[in-house]
């Protein structure tokens, strides 16, 4: 077992505890900007306002893929949960990972310390996850006051975000060790903006065309969003199992990207 561990994960790609180490440093450099991920968590928030609660008044009730009739505000607000997430995760494993591999090069000196290219993609996809954590428990208490949710298994929605923060961090990450300018971001936007507005977070599957069903059942963020709407709704069923399988498939696909991509572009 041991000798086909070590060939399809050789040593130098296992991370350690210095992943740790890198999450530890992210927290310091954000003690002085935290307002950062204050301003992130702003634009669900104002969707589920404007949206789910100003436009759910011309809507009313909304029936979901499993049958329950509820209103349209505590419909939009899973996938919004899941889009919180998500945005945490992409801002946090994009853009300053970017920086930090073709400016300010970072990562050549993590690697000039004991710390292996596995710590660095384990410590950073870690860190995104953080931020995704942030806003989705934020998210999720602004629910429960505004009375969009009162089942306590959506205290448990917060493990399904964590699932949607590694995805996307790990998707993320690796997008960005293919990018070579700034303008390679309009690329990210190209496709997080599609998954927002068609993974059923706004309107169910249903009132789609059939030929368009099975495309936008691709999105991850549709597995996320079915996934933390059944906990908010406190509504389970074997589906959500292959939910939860699609994103953990997604996420490892990423991490091992990752991990190859970054290997290649550090240590040649």
């Amino acid at each position: 077992m041991s000798l086909l561990l070590t060939r399809w994960i050789p040593p130098q790609s296992r991370p350690t505890r210095g992943a740790g180490r890198l999450i530890q440093r992210n927290l310091l450099v954000y003690k002085r900007i935290w307002l950062v991920i204050i301003a992130g968590f702003c634009e669900p928030v104002f969707y589920l306002l404007g949206v789910g609660v100003g436009l759910g008044e011309f809507v009313g009730e909304v029936t979901t893929e499993g049958g329950v009739s509820l209103s349209y505000a505590a419909f939009v607000a899973p996938g919004l949960l899941a889009a919180s997430a998500m945005n945490g995760a992409i801002i946090e494993s994009t853009f300053p990972i970017f920086f930090k591999l073709h400016y300010n090069r970072t990562y050549d000196a993590v690697l000039s310390t004991p710390m292996r290219v596995a710590d660095i993609a384990v410590g950073e996809i870690l860190w995104s996850q953080l931020r995704a954590a942030i806003y989705a428990c934020g998210f999720l208490v602004l629910m429960y006051i505004v009375g969009l949710t009162d089942t306590l298994w959506a205290v448990v929605a917060i493990l399904g975000a964590l699932l949607v923060g590694f995805t996307f961090s790990a998707a993320g990450f690796a997008a960005v060790t293919f990018m070579r300018t700034w303008h390679d971001f309009d690329m990210i936007q190209l496709v997080i903006l599609p998954l927002f507005l068609f993974s059923g977070t706004f309107y169910p599957l249903s009132v789609y065309p059939s030929f368009l069903q099975p495309i936008m059942q691709i999105s991850p963020l549709y597995h996320g969003t079915e996934l933390l709407r059944a906990f908010t709704l406190g509504s389970f069923d074997w589906t959500l199992l292959a939910h939860a399988g699609v994103l953990v498939a997604v996420g490892l696909v990423g991490l091992a990207i990752t991990s190859r991509r970054l290997g290649r572009t550090l240590l040649k």
